[in-house]
């Protein structure tokens, strides 16, 4: 027995209670012991490298070289992505991928190069194989990108899964951003980060890594070009990068580094070349477009873990309506459950729940359910008997149920990677939709076990489906959310065909943007939580998960007036906007901190009202483009490094840039501004980028700015939709895009294209078409003209 582990115990059932410690502590034991019989023992291990090139054989799109002692398989898709896989690897079967990998591009030719080397050459990228298989990504025009030095596998002498290990270099100017949901981000800071979904037990700070969703995907901008990197295996891992300097010794610069290290999986890389918007579009065409989230799920949310019945509910709408204040959704934690049961509900606190949610709709507010992933393991249950007719519970390499605590006590958990499971709990949406929710939130599905001590999850040697090839939870893990948002996406949308479903998830992996997004988590109430809610949301959208937000206020504790207020404007420029919080946690209604806070928070509710039809463009262009709402300032210009080393500002598409207060007691800030001209939204003043300018930043606003020439849809006094247009420098020619919806199906409306000039004194508006330019038919209002 580990004397360490004893104490963790003893302290446990203290501190939560006789009950549920207890639980965890056997969970943790019971976890220890399944493993040291259900894994396999790791003994002598061989290592080995690719060695030298033996020949080729050329295929569409590439060919295969083979080494030694490994051979690479190279593809270039028509969309121009570069797949590589060792030892076989092949881009099937995999989770990130949306259907069957591209085709092979025929005009990319496998031929030799210098050295006794081999190289691909295609339209973005062109790939150079060395005789001992180090690999370099260049640009058409010859720069490299990357070099992934040969790699290293560590292979169990009586066979498993080989640990490998990648080390490549990038340029010395470039910055690494991604690998999920990371709070110290966007920009990836010097240092380990690993890779495996976690729950970390508290609420999180910048400091805390890894969180909920984990992705072995980089994207690496640098002078010369912008790539993602992405690889392809769900295995548990580590990402160790350190950023490269210019100038560094005796005058040359030291390359960038990044040293991925895996414990199993196949080794396959896919590598996208090109800018940030052209790279996220060809991701996206791998890996899925983003669901398009209905009209009402871009307003306003609030929530909270502690309504606890339909008066308080009522009580809080209420509260809105009373003071004229926008809402469009409340969302239910898991104390509307009965005893946390999921699909449940508590019948003495919400004996009329239909009837509540039928009220709610009338006035336009939806009910959102939280979904856990955890089933109670208790015979009478219906859910857990459904599943345990249906096979459908995970269990361990002895074939028993894995069991775990989770709030509702001892548990269960569906194996998500079966389809037939899937199906199974897809069909259970049909008791949630039946008591009136309109969206659902899914949690705990990392997925989470409470445990006195080790690891809060299931298992590793638990067994998993993984659609038929068989593994352990080691393979599994990752993908566990992901296959738990499949199931209710897919089940939403046979169920109820006529509405696009809402659905974002704790966890996740590359390819959730598919079925929803995602939300930060517990993120600590606190200055450093404010600026980590911006770092999740920029770093997400890099990742293809263009919808996501934090909960506004913080998880925990009783955020101060300000920094409650603060939070609360940065919130209303980000595709989620919701307010949540703890049980144990202060009020986070706006009218809880005063008159001042109350008004200015309506400033801002409005205001996001308002842009409504902008932010329905902004979900619709994702869905076809891949580009996310929010996005760096680099986005334009990736090339300008001074804006690839700002964080605390952000694109809220193509028009507009958001500064939020992150610190304490400012009433100005410095705002970095890429070229052209920039106006305040609010006083109109313009200003001239490329420059860093101070802008007043009063307690009841943010700086926002426009860009100059910006066609922007906005909602209008009668409701209707408006384009706003701030004017153009002279001699130069603006535009926007314009996706007209607000509606909940499936339906994806032709994008209108305007174009904004001087025409004389006046500033012309115009909607161009295949039969040219025409008059808009929504009203014009010009804004800017005081600027020369």
């Amino acid at each position: 027995m580990n004397g360490r582990d004893l104490v963790r115990s003893v302290k446990v059932v203290g501190s939560v209670g006789a009950a549920q410690g207890l639980r965890t502590v056997r969970a943790a034991w019971r976890r220890r012991r399944t493993d040291a019989t259900g894994l396999p023992q790791r003994g002598a291990e061989r290592a080995r490298v690719p060695g030298p090139v033996q020949d080729v054989k050329p295929e569409p799109g590439g060919g295969v070289v083979r080494f030694t002692r490994s051979e690479l398989r190279i593809v270039v898709t028509v969309n121009g992505a570069v797949f590589w896989g060792w030892d076989g690897a092949d881009p099937e079967p995999s989770y990130a991928l949306a259907g069957r990998c591209p085709d092979p591009d025929p005009r990319a030719l496998l031929e030799p190069d210098k050295d006794g080397g081999w190289r691909v050459v295609s339209e973005r990228a062109t790939v150079v194989v060395s005789r001992h298989g180090a690999i370099e990504v260049q640009t058409p025009g010859g720069v490299v990108l990357r070099r992934d030095l040969p790699p290293r596998w560590w292979e169990p002498v009586d066979g498993g899964a080989a640990r490998w290990l990648q080390r490549s270099e990038v340029a010395a100017d470039a910055r690494f951003f991604g690998l999920g949901g990371r709070a110290a981000g966007p920009r990836l800071r010097d240092g380990t980060h690993r890779l495996w979904n976690t729950d970390p037990g508290h609420t999180f700070a910048p400091g805390d890594d890894p969180l909920y969703i984990t992705m072995p995907l980089q994207m690496v901008v640098s002078d010369a070009a912008t790539h993602l990197v992405f690889h392809d295996t769900s295995w548990d891992g580590t990402v160790q990068l350190r950023e490269g300097e210019e100038g560094a010794g005796s005058g040359h610069d030291r390359a960038g580094t990044s040293e991925l290290r895996m414990d199993g999986g196949p080794l396959r890389c896919w590598v996208i070349v090109g800018t940030p918007a052209r790279v996220l579009h060809a991701w996206a065409s791998l890996t899925g477009a983003p669901a398009l989230p209905p009209a009402w799920a871009l307003g306003h949310h609030h929530a909270r873990w502690g309504f606890g019945s339909e008066e308080e509910v009522r009580r809080i709408v209420a509260g809105y309506q009373e003071r004229g204040l926008p809402l469009d959704a409340i969302h239910l934690d898991i104390d509307h459950y009965d005893a946390h049961q999921v699909f449940t509900v508590d019948r003495e606190r919400f004996p009329k729940l239909s009837v509540l949610a039928e009220e709610l709709r009338r006035d336009g507010i939806r009910l959102v359910s939280i979904v856990d992933a955890a089933v109670k393991a208790e015979p009478g249950n219906a859910v857990y008997d459904g599943g345990v007719v249906e096979d459908a519970f995970v269990r361990d390499s002895a074939g028993r149920l894995v069991r775990g605590v989770v709030w509702p006590g001892e548990s269960v958990y569906p194996d998500f990677t079966h389809a037939r499971v899937r199906r199974w709990w897809g069909g259970l949406y049909e008791e949630r939709l039946a008591q009136g929710f309109s969206g659902f939130w899914h949690d705990m599905n990392e997925p989470t076990s409470f445990t006195a001590f080790g690891e809060n999850t299931l298992p590793r040697s638990a067994r998993h489906s993984l659609e038929g090839r068989g593994g352990d939870h080691r393979e599994a893990h990752n993908v566990y959310a992901l296959c738990m948002a499949r199931a209710g996406y897919e089940g939403l949308s046979e169920l109820a065909p006529q509405e696009r479903p809402f659905l974002f998830s704790r966890s996740g992996w590359a390819g959730m943007q598919r079925y929803g997004g995602t939300w930060s988590g517990d993120v600590a109430t606190g200055w450093p939580g404010l600026r980590a809610s911006l770092s999740l949301v920029l770093g997400l959208g890099l990742c293809g998960v263009p919808y996501s937000g934090p909960d506004v206020g913080g998880f925990d504790g009783s955020p101060s007036p300000e920094l409650y207020l603060r939070w609360f404007q940065l919130g209303a420029y980000l595709p989620l906007f919701r307010t949540h919080a703890s049980l144990r946690a202060g009020r986070r209604e706006p009218w809880e901190f005063g008159d001042a806070v109350l008004e200015h928070a309506r400033v801002a509710l409005v205001e996001r009202r308002r842009l409504l039809p902008y932010f329905l463009t902004l979900a619709h262009l994702a869905r076809r483009t891949g580009s996310p709402y929010v996005r760096p300032l680099w986005w334009g210009a990736p090339e300008d490094r001074t804006l690839r080393d700002c964080e605390d500002a952000f694109l809220l598409g193509d028009c507009l840039l958001v500064a939020p207060v992150l610190d304490p007691g400012a009433d100005r800030r410095a705002v970095q501004l890429p070229r052209g001209r920039w106006y305040d939204t609010v006083t109109e003043e313009a200003y001239e980028g490329p420059a860093q300018v101070l802008v007043e930043a009063p307690l009841g606003r943010i700086p926002v700015l426009a860009r100059a020439g910006s066609v922007v849809p906005v909602r209008g006094d009668d409701g209707g939709l408006e384009l706003e247009v701030w004017a153009p420098a002279r001699g130069r020619i603006g535009g926007g895009l314009v996706v007209p919806d607000g509606g909940d199906g499936w339906d994806e409306p032709e994008i209108e294209r305007y174009v904004a000039y001087w025409e004389g004194q006046r500033v012309v508006v115009r909607r161009e078409g295949d039969d040219g330019s025409v008059e808009p038919s929504y009203p014009v209002r010009v804004r800017g003209l005081g600027t020369p």
